[in-house]
């Protein structure tokens, strides 16, 4: 009966919700930044949550207001976009192989982020295949709701926040990028990681000072990711 009870979906869900809570350091104050962005862009509070709700893309929505706010096409819009999140063709085949065949799979990889990505690829291997289901809905359920209560405060409260507490408006800005770099840190101490990352800064780099700066993160981001999976490292065999 205690097995059943530690494998049930809400058991396994409530897991997830509680080692998902650490992500919320860079989740509030980026989706209060984002609320606060999109209303100075002339989105009402209810855009900028349907965005939140709909796009759920982090940096592809701050993309996304700053190219609607100056005019450019619909069609552009939708592109950069797009692109910008290619790099969950990187994501799927990695935790498809971790997790159970599921036909509410097509819908809950809505949920999928960068770093529900990272938590799910450290932990999924430590978790008995029947709770993995119920892990992942409960991390990137709370994920996704904190960043939409998140926008709706920062667009309604935002600048009063801000004006209370300085700090906030000065923390704000760096806390996108804090939240990448202390997820993809831990990921140089791999040979194939490292020269993917590698390879991947160095012509963010490049392409933005030759001022191709709008499209150098998705591009950068698809050359890592051919590195990734045409560069491959032989493993080392100790004589016995």
């Amino acid at each position: 009966m205690s097995q059943l009870a530690q494998h049930s979906p809400l058991q396994s869900a409530w897991q997830g919700v509680r080692e998902a809570i650490p992500l919320l350091g860079g989740y509030i104050p980026v989706s209060l930044s984002f609320g606060v962005i999109a209303t100075q862009a002339g989105f009402s509070m209810w855009e900028a949550a349907a965005i939140s709700l709909l796009v759920y893309a982090g940096a592809s929505q701050f993309l996304f207001v700053g190219m609607v706010a100056a005019g450019s096409p619909l069609w552009l819009v939708v592109a950069m976009t797009m692109l910008i999140n290619v790099r969950h063709v990187v994501y799927g085949p990695n935790l498809a192989a971790l997790l159970p065949r599921s036909r509410h799979w097509s819908w809950l990889m809505h949920g999928l982020t960068d770093q529900v990505f990272a938590l799910a690829l450290t932990r999924l291997p430590q978790l008995p295949e029947p709770k993995r289901f119920g892990w992942f809905v409960g991390a990137s359920l709370l994920a996704w709701g904190v960043w939409i209560v998140g926008t709706m405060v920062g667009a309604t409260a935002g600048e009063t926040l801000t004006a209370r507490w300085p700090l906030l408006g000065e923390v704000m800005p760096f806390a996108l990028p804090a939240l990448f770099l202390t997820m993809v840190a831990p990921r140089f101490t791999d040979k194939r990681w490292a020269l993917a990352m590698g390879l991947t800064i160095l012509a963010a780099l490049g392409l933005t000072l030759v001022g191709w700066s709008n499209v150098a993160i998705p591009l950068a981001a698809a050359c890592g990711a051919l590195c990734f999976y045409t560069v491959k490292f032989e493993k080392r065999r100790r004589d016995s």
